[in-house]
């Protein structure tokens, strides 16, 4: 854990949050479940500058009762589903280069804020993501238990959809901070299969590269279901295929 020293930041750095933010919210126009335009409106972000974590945090904490954290870079999964457990969000205060716009391996400050902050003012989503730390911490020594818990979370909060009143929604933090993965999903010729926890469950996930396929959910309620679903599944002592 660090502070966010804000000073720091360029002239540039403020440039590439004003772009981005510019852009996305272009491109996410009636593209977004409707929970992340009212929690962008909620958290306070805008075009004028990068947030301070600490506002966020506070506003953040009044809505739903969880708190952001500002992290070097990325985490161990123990370390990170712990913090969900306890209703804290990590977020690296660094943020991507203007080479970086569309798409970015490493989650940077403009993911971690933009991408995740608007779906956590969200009460059912944030305690669902909540429950996900829940689960995980019952597992933290399992490599296997967190491997399958790593692909729900993949699937749902960093590249999930939904559908909303009959029109597919963009809700993955992974694409609402990436034009790139945004367009990827979008195209025709990707597949986009409707959400079941087991066909999650045995699709290999990474963020190092667009992702291949995506799952949609049929409505919001299919969250918690799942994380129940796999909570059973884990407690039960099932595992993945390893040869899958």
């Amino acid at each position: 854990m660090i502070q966010q020293e804000y000073d720091r930041y360029t002239t540039q750095d403020q440039l590439v949050w004003k772009v981005l933010f510019d852009r996305q919210t272009a491109l996410l126009h009636k593209r977004a479940a409707s929970a992340f335009g009212r929690g962008l409106t909620a958290a306070g972000f805008t075009r004028q500058g990068i947030p301070h974590f600490d506002q966020t945090s506070e506003r953040l904490f009044r809505a739903t009762g969880w708190q952001l954290v500002p992290v070097a870079g990325l985490l161990d999964a123990p370390t990170f589903f712990g913090l969900l457990a306890a209703r804290r969000f990590p977020a690296t205060t660094w943020i991507r280069s203007m080479a970086q716009f569309d798409f970015i391996e490493q989650p940077d400050l403009f993911h971690g804020v933009f991408g995740h902050v608007p779906l956590l003012m969200d009460q059912a989503f944030a305690d669902f993501l909540h429950f996900l730390g829940h689960v995980a911490g019952l597992h933290l020594h399992d490599a296997a238990a967190l491997e399958q818990l790593v692909r729900l979370y993949g699937f749902t909060v960093q590249f999930g959809l939904v559908q909303e009143q009959g029109q597919t929604r963009l809700y993955g933090a992974g694409l609402l901070s990436s034009s790139g993965e945004i367009h990827h999903c979008v195209a025709d010729e990707t597949t986009r299969r409707p959400f079941d926890l087991a066909s999650a469950l045995h699709t290999p996930y990474s963020e190092e590269h667009l992702q291949d396929q995506y799952f949609v959910l049929s409505s919001w309620e299919q969250l918690t279901e799942s994380v129940a679903d796999l909570a059973a599944l884990l407690a039960s002592g099932w595992q993945l295929n390893p040869t899958r």
